[in-house]
């Protein structure tokens, strides 16, 4: 038995597919399946059922694994205490929304890539909830998402917050200074998807105001930056965005009482994945986190 053997069981046990468990450990699926093969000879026991579409834990594959993740962990603690300077490499796939992604993500790649030349990053833009199930099925080894998950097996840790505010083109304002249930009532509201974490903010800051009426989504801050800007509705901006376009003439930021909350966001990886990598990179998205920074708007 090797902890070759039992890193590819662990890891195939835990991720969505034999496939993503190889790409996690930088194999081919006919050789992950070998070294799980090799653990179950060595052990007399099939740890997978493969009699079906998808390989599923047996009993002894479900009693081994908690084993596997203690023994794992071990491996890795010895690692780091006999390594005074991480020396990361290899492939980091992890997840973040737009916001991340047009503003401070770039700043990131540069210090990670400064500080880790032989590690590749590769960046995955989307929605929270889709950016939350990846990580829980082992596709991205972190991810940067607006609030705190729910799942037991994520950890999150908050790394900052964003700052909103309504705005809107003047041309369809009719010199209206605030937002109002008159104003909602008139115009459509443009935001981003269900699943992003501007909506709680949007649907907070909505209640008791006899909430909205036509709502048009899209899932792209840019588009709806430029949206808002042709007159189509109003809509939630990141602050600074706001009032660099206020500033120009193509927005007006609206009063609103109270004022949008700050939206959180957080670090989130498996529990248990223990890898010197994820520390390392929680460590430079704190270091790196500005949703304030400048970004390139329409």
């Amino acid at each position: 038995m090797t902890l070759k053997q039992l890193e590819a069981f662990y890891w195939a046990a835990t991720c969505a597919s034999f496939a993503v468990a190889a790409e996690r450990l930088h194999l081919s699926v006919s050789s992950l399946s070998k070294r799980i093969a090799e653990l179950e000879e060595t052990l007399g026991q099939l740890l997978f059922d493969r009699s079906g579409h998808k390989a599923v834990l047996t009993d002894a594959g479900q009693r081994l694994l908690p084993q596997a993740r203690e023994l794992l962990a071990a491996a890795d603690q010895i690692r780091a205490s006999m390594t005074e300077t991480p020396s990361l490499r290899g492939r980091c796939r992890f997840g973040v929304g737009e916001l991340t992604a047009l503003t401070w993500l770039p700043r990131l790649i540069g210090v990670v890539r400064a500080a880790y030349p032989d590690l590749v990053l590769e960046p995955y833009v989307d929605i929270g909830q889709v950016l939350e199930q990846r990580v829980a099925d082992g596709e991205l080894d972190f991810a940067v998402i607006a609030g705190r998950s729910s799942r037991p097996g994520i950890a999150s840790t908050p790394i900052g917050e964003a700052a909103f505010a309504w705005a809107a083109a003047p041309s369809v304002l009719d010199g209206a200074t605030a937002m109002s249930p008159e104003l909602l009532a008139r115009l459509p509201l443009v935001t981003l998807p269900a699943g992003a974490g501007t909506t709680r903010i949007i649907d907070d800051s909505l209640a008791g105001r006899g909430g909205a009426g036509e709502r048009l989504c899209c899932n792209n801050w840019g588009a709806i930056a430029g949206l808002l800007i042709e007159g189509t509705g109003v809509g939630l901006l990141p602050r600074h965005w706001a009032r660099a376009l206020e500033a120009e003439g193509s927005l007006r930021v609206l009063r609103c009482d109270p004022e949008p909350a700050a939206l959180p966001y957080s670090f989130q990886c498996r529990r248990d994945d223990v890898r010197p990598l994820v520390a390392e990179l929680r460590a430079a998205v704190g270091a790196a986190v500005d949703f304030s920074a400048p970004c390139r708007l329409p």
